[in-house]
């Protein structure tokens, strides 16, 4: 199993292309895989034999987990070459890894210490994956979702931990839901599960807060509207406010490039490109395809690849690619009618910003005098351990200005 996108940890075989006894070439396509993030057909990586299909079309597998076995072609010939001396030379390195593995088990990363002492794990019960039987984030998080928590062992001095309560109450609220006549069950889709995972792994890890500003853009719609007809017959696209407002998210990025960071544990990584992420949403799942250095791109030239990406998500040719390198997030929360929401953030970036509905309200504006103006509110949800409050509210002062000070004048070209 491949991994298509960042973050991506499992996917789903939708759709087999081969069959047992199948001959392909490398790079043919062999299955469609969806994830969270991306529907793609995934290539075969050598020339052969389809031999058994592991995985049945509809399972869920972790990413490097095996879904078919092949016989390549050639690969007879290598392994009559495997001498004595390479078969002892493994033989070898697997006794010093399992001699290693007590010793790296016991080396904790700051983040495995974080979570064990915050949901009271006992490291010592736990059989890590990485490296040397290492223990990593990845497992923590598998044992607090399935609320199986190894408890410290207790001694004579120690009371009860509380944290023995959890897997219970875990367990109770998964069974107290129960069905009655008429009711409709609906088996939980690979998709839904992996944004289900992401989305409570986000508000596990990143102490969320938000602020909100309000933005007058009414000079923005009336720029909008003016050019939008001629646009549309120029482009063969239509030009949406949300292109103005991405236009002035990836500005004001690069005028604040803290804001356009990434939490890694010890470090905080400052990223150089502004790629901004835009969520599509499809009946069933949400995917956040990527627009690339966003800040380089015209008005007009955001609103061809908003046009394209969202055409690939509902037509379900999304690629891995499309889905890669985002740095910072902007939701259009307002093409549904939503005035106020905060978003959860889109991991590992540090911030998401919600484009909120354009509504028209009566505003005090300078002398006293009350007009009708239209007005957008921009909600912005931070990871606590990156940004401060002080650096977003001035980001989003940037943002705010950008686009109140839109006019008759502004090229989208």
């Amino acid at each position: 199993m491949p991994q298509l996108g960042e973050s991506v940890t499992e996917g789903t075989i939708s759709k087999w292309l081969v069959q047992a006894g199948d001959h392909v070439n490398k790079y043919d396509p062999i299955a469609e895989v969806m994830t969270d993030k991306v529907n793609a057909e995934v290539p075969s990586s050598f020339t052969g034999t389809i031999k058994e299909l592991i995985a049945a079309e509809g399972d869920t597998l972790e990413v490097g987990a095996v879904i078919c076995l092949m016989d390549v072609e050639g690969a007879g010939e290598k392994k009559s070459a495997i001498s004595q001396e390479s078969t002892e030379a493994v033989q070898t390195e697997t006794k010093q890894v399992a001699e290693e593995k007590t010793e790296n088990k016991a080396r904790y990363s700051p983040s495995v210490l974080k979570l064990s002492q915050e949901h009271n794990i006992d490291l010592t019960q736990v059989a890590g994956s990485g490296k040397g039987g290492r223990i990593t984030r990845k497992d923590l998080l598998k044992i607090i979702e399935s609320g199986d928590i190894p408890a410290p062992q207790q001694t004579m001095t120690q009371p009860e931990p509380v944290s023995q309560e959890k897997p219970a109450v875990r367990a109770q609220s998964k069974s107290s839901v129960s069905s009655m006549p008429g009711d409709i069950s609906i088996p939980v889709s690979g998709v839904r599960k992996a944004i289900a995972a992401n989305m409570v792994r986000s508000k596990q890890e990143v102490p969320h807060a938000w602020t909100m500003m309000e933005v007058d853009v009414t000079n923005l719609v009336a720029r909008r509207d003016a050019l939008k007809e001629e646009f549309k017959k120029k482009e063969g696209f239509n030009l949406t406010y949300f292109a103005f407002f991405v236009k002035a998210v990836a500005q004001a990025l690069k005028e604040f490039p803290e804001v356009n960071s990434m939490w890694a544990g010890d470090e905080i990584i400052q990223k150089k490109e502004i790629n901004l992420s835009i969520a599509v949403a499809t009946d069933d799942a949400l995917f956040v395809p990527v627009i690339k250095q966003a800040d380089e791109k015209t008005i007009k030239g955001i609103a061809r690849e908003i046009h394209e990406l969202a055409g690939k998500v509902r037509s379900g040719m999304l690629k891995a690619e499309d889905m890669q390198g985002g740095t910072f997030t902007v939701n259009n929360t307002g093409s549904f009618g939503s005035v106020q929401s905060m978003g959860i953030i889109n991991y590992p970036q540090a911030a998401i910003l919600q484009v909120e509905s354009i509504v028209k309200r009566p505003v005090v504006m300078q002398g006293g005098m009350i007009a009708v103006r239209d007005m957008v509110n921009l909600c912005l949800s931070l990871d606590h351990r990156v940004l401060d409050g002080l650096i977003c509210g001035r980001f989003l002062q940037r943002v705010k200005e950008i686009l109140e000070n839109i006019s008759e004048n502004t090229s989208v070209y």
